[in-house]
């Protein structure tokens, strides 16, 4: 158990300092990608809705933590619900961990029955460095206006263990709730922890 531990401390990226390549209260930069599907998807398309970015990596056991029961998918349900476009970004370069053609991508998805709008392929980590995207998860939150309205980590627990979920404030729908109601939202940068995004 230690020596997976040891392991895990030593292969995973924590980030305590926040260097974003957008600031919250900027425009949200625009992009233009294909997703797993083979459709392209640009920022712009999406004018007059929520979106919500999510850096993801299937091998990341942060990204495991929210998978492998179920509580990622069942908040990209209950947001899309509501209108939000939910995309999933992956940023891993051909070759780097966690890396999927399309086709695997859309495996992937069907495996974790994954409930977002769309997987965009970012192997090139264009999409992935205009954000600034450092772990995975990293979320961002843009609002109807194309503005960043919240960025930074999933939840307050800085863990790669499922059971401290439950105990967590998650950030993510804290800032959707408060900006659906007109409410400055709290915390709208917060330091994003997990694995360190593979460029």
């Amino acid at each position: 158990m230690k020596l997976i531990t040891s392991i895990l401390i030593a292969s995973l990226a924590f980030f305590t300092t926040s260097q974003a390549a957008v600031k919250t209260g900027a425009a949200a930069p625009e992009f233009t990608v294909m997703d797993s599907t083979g459709a392209e998807h640009s920022l712009s398309d999406f004018k007059g809705k929520y979106v919500m970015l999510e850096w993801t990596n299937h091998t990341c056991p942060f990204v495991k933590k929210f998978y492998k029961n179920g509580e990622m998918q069942a908040l990209q349900s209950e947001m899309t619900a509501k209108d939000v476009v939910w995309l999933q970004v992956l940023s891993s370069a051909e070759g780097k961990s966690g890396y999927l053609t399309a086709s695997n991508a859309e495996l992937m998805r069907t495996k974790q029955k994954v409930h977002s709008t769309a997987l965009l392929l970012d192997a090139n980590g264009k999409i992935g460095r205009a954000y600034g995207a450092r772990t995975t998860p990293h979320m961002f939150l843009i609002d109807p206006e194309g503005t960043v309205i919240y960025q930074g980590a999933i939840d307050s627990i800085k863990s790669a263990n499922s059971q401290d979920i439950a105990a967590a404030t998650n950030y993510v729908k804290a800032a959707y709730a408060s900006a659906m109601v007109g409410e400055l939202i709290q915390k709208s940068t917060t330091t994003p922890y997990g694995c360190g995004v593979k460029y």
